[in-house]
């Protein structure tokens, strides 16, 4: 077991059948609320940035000589993209002086927004995907999660400035 093949996979996550990326996605969330307690939203940040620039190195590594340019059992991309996506609920969190577990339903936005832009891969998050490189690999979550965490921010709107809830 290399080191790159432990960050690529999030210590073995991405080896769990099915979805691995949904497991990523799932096993992101943890991680996100460590981040947050330990740091707030500046380590989730922090984060997300090197587990960007780590997994680009590991994706690199593992798939260097092979004709799958993005095996499933990769889903550092996702962590990455997942980070950013639970950025806003961190940031929320943190201005409210509130717990990250009670913005629960930021939580959830930000999961299904997330592996919906993954899945769906509109725009420029499918040009990413395209790319048939590890930059694309990691792109493209990055992407996903920087339109998830829009919609995030467009739901807290809705639901606190708009119904008032």
């Amino acid at each position: 077991m290399t080191p790159a093949h432990l960050i690529a996979t999030f210590g073995m996550v991405g080896h769990l059948r099915p979805a691995p990326g949904t497991w990523g996605s799932l096993a992101a969330l943890p991680a996100a609320w460590l981040l947050h307690v330990l740091g707030g939203p500046v380590l989730l940040a922090i984060g997300a940035a090197l587990a960007f620039a780590i997994g680009w190195w590991a994706t690199a590594q593992e798939t260097r000589g092979k004709a799958d340019h993005d095996p499933s059992e990769i889903v550092i991309d996702e962590v990455a993209g997942q980070w950013l996506a639970m950025l806003p609920v961190s940031i929320g969190a943190t201005h409210a002086g509130a717990a990250l577990s009670a913005l629960w339903p930021g939580w959830i936005a930000a999961f299904v927004l997330f592996r919906l832009f993954d899945i769906w891969k509109p725009g420029p998050v499918g040009w990413a995907d395209r790319r048939g490189d590890a930059l694309g690999v990691m792109l493209d979550d990055v992407i996903a999660g920087l339109f998830a965490a829009l919609g995030v921010m467009a739901l807290a709107w809705l639901s606190h400035g708009v119904l008032g809830l």
